[in-house]
């Protein structure tokens, strides 16, 4: 089993505390008030329970030296498995190496999109999370993954620091770190003991590891206590979980097609209307999609929208809106589809397309109108700066990258309209990409390969990009919270390249300045959903 798969499997198990029995203690809500209100298909809310302020003191309680431990040993460990367990050639460290790296400086690298756009951030969520669990607040967090990130870079490889690790596995490290914190924050109870304590421990441990070291240096792992140690009590929550087969087809000349198993986890937590944003990812939705298909990855997709501050607008009797500041994560992910080389490099590449945007940051609108008990509508917009991304690129071939480093600027609009007393909903959603690589790689000479011999310190092909994902869902319920659900997707990539391709025909020098390859892909889902 490869990193990706291993990673993807992590995320999966971000769903044990919601499986995991509820306890009958003082997080009961009263019987006066009403357990769930039914917002939508994906979103059955119940009534906030805050936490207790004697576990908010107690887990705000800063320890810097061993946040800062932790890092270094965990880079310290992974540096020990790399080198003396899978025995990798970047593993060798001395100080040559050291002070090599130092005078070098950074460059980009050539690593596995799944590497560099889902891997490492999700290493950065560890550095992350070492000062998260020792009582750093998001923002503090923050400074313990880069100072993790830039560590290993610089000192725990024989290669040169990468440009694009330093920036996506801190940044995307944020926006794990501090999903798999909240979520494992829902597992944990520090009143239970016996066989639901060690269970619950041990999911805590899996969905968020460094916050289970520490619990387990202090502790807390087996104290009981009265209070529930929760750092957030119970939030707004909502689930929805799909399976069943998804169709691909890959519209070129040759539309090739493709089925296999399909899984869609789709997580809500907080008050997307709060009107008082009391931190960064009081609210926030995580989408994951996994495929059991051949040729394809296991892990196809991953978005994560965090909301970092807002205010509302707009507080009635049937319509809210607010206003605010979210950070992004995207990762889109497809492989080979055709079974044949292609004969003319004017066609597009044999995988329909591949995308990160791990630092993404904008701003976003939210609107919900209720005409309770027969229907309402969500619907949202957001607008977002690209500081780093990656896409698919049709000629950059180097080691294991097939993609290049941008930056840029995206779109998001949906809309989500529940009807016949939530029997049935429609979602209507579009998402656009607009990436630039400014720091190309000049083809005068070569243009299908790049050159042999060392890595480049290049961004990739000189180009522009624009990727568009298309979705439609209906769900209709079927019995109780299982759901059918019908879910058609198109993916659209079009990249212009600057070839700089030059002849000459007498006096007269022409010159054919840039090429234009699209790909299509469609996808078709057939799927049940339980929603919780």
């Amino acid at each position: 089993m490869n990193a990706t798969k291993i990673h993807a499997i992590s995320l999966l198990l971000c769903l044990l505390p919601f499986l995991l029995p509820a306890q009958n203690t003082t997080d009961s809500i009263p019987a006066v008030m009403e357990e769930y209100r039914r917002d939508s298909i994906e979103r059955f809310v119940n009534m906030a329970i805050p936490p207790d302020s004697a576990d908010v003191a107690r887990l705000e309680k800063k320890s810097f030296w061993r946040a800062s431990a932790e890092t270094v040993g965990f880079n310290v460990g992974l540096w020990a498995f790399d080198r003396f367990a899978l025995k990798g050639h970047y593993a060798y460290i001395n100080w040559n190496t050291i002070k090599a790296n130092f005078k070098h400086g950074f460059e980009w690298d050539n690593d596995h999109l799944s590497t560099n756009m889902f891997a490492h951030p999700y290493n950065g969520s560890i550095f992350y999370n070492a000062g998260r669990s020792n009582g750093f607040n998001y923002w503090q967090s923050e400074l313990f993954a880069i100072g993790g990130s830039a560590m290993w870079e610089l000192f725990m490889e024989c290669e040169y620091p990468s440009t694009n690790d330093i920036i996506a596995t801190p940044v995307g490290g944020a926006a794990i770190g501090e999903v798999l914190y909240r979520t494992s924050d829902l597992v944990l109870d520090d009143r239970t003991t016996g066989g639901k304590r060690f269970g619950r421990e041990l999911a805590a441990f899996i969905i968020s590891p460094m916050r289970g070291i520490n619990r387990i240096v202090t502790g807390r792992a087996w104290e009981k206590r009265p209070t529930s140690g929760r750092h957030f009590g119970i939030p707004p929550i909502s689930i929805a979980m799909s399976l069943g087969t998804r169709l691909l087809v890959f519209q070129d000349a040759d539309n090739l097609t493709k089925a296999g198993a399909a899984a869609r986890i789709d997580i809500e937590y907080g008050d997307r209307f709060a009107s008082k944003t009391k931190a960064p990812y009081d609210y926030f939705s995580f989408l994951m999609e996994l495929n059991a298909m051949k040729t394809q990855p296991l892990l196809s997709r991953v978005e994560i929208i965090g909301r970092l501050l807002s205010r509302e607008v707009i507080d009635s009797k049937n319509d809210w809106l607010s206003v605010g500041m979210y950070q992004h994560f995207d990762y889109f992910d497809s492989d080979t589809i055709r079974n044949q080389p292609l004969e003319d490099d004017t066609k597009p590449c044999v995988v329909p397309y591949k995308l990160g945007t791990p630092a993404s940051v904008g701003g976003g609108l939210m609107f919900r109108h209720t005409e309770p008990p027969q229907w309402n509508l969500d619907a949202y917009i957001h607008v977002n700066g690209v500081l780093l991304g990656g896409i698919l690129s049709d000629f950059y071939r180097y080691y294991h990258r097939n993609y290049n480093w941008s930056s840029g600027f995206s779109t998001k609009v949906g809309i989500n309209l529940n009807l016949y007393k939530y029997r049935l909903s429609v979602t209507l959603a579009n998402q656009i990409y607009r990436l630039y690589t400014w720091g190309g790689y000049d083809h005068t000479t070569e243009w299908s390969q790049t050159p042999a011999g060392r890595p480049i310190n290049i961004q990739g092909d000189r180009s522009n990009a624009t990727f568009s994902h298309l979705e439609f869902y209906a769900n209709y319920r079927l019995w109780k919270n299982l759901y059918a659900t019908l879910g058609l997707d198109w993916y659209y990539r079009k990249t212009t390249y600057d070839r700089y391709d030059s002849y000459t025909s007498g006096n007269v020098i022409f010159s054919s300045s840039t090429l234009l390859i699209e790909s299509h892909q469609s996808s078709l889902y057939f799927m049940l959903t339980y929603s919780f």
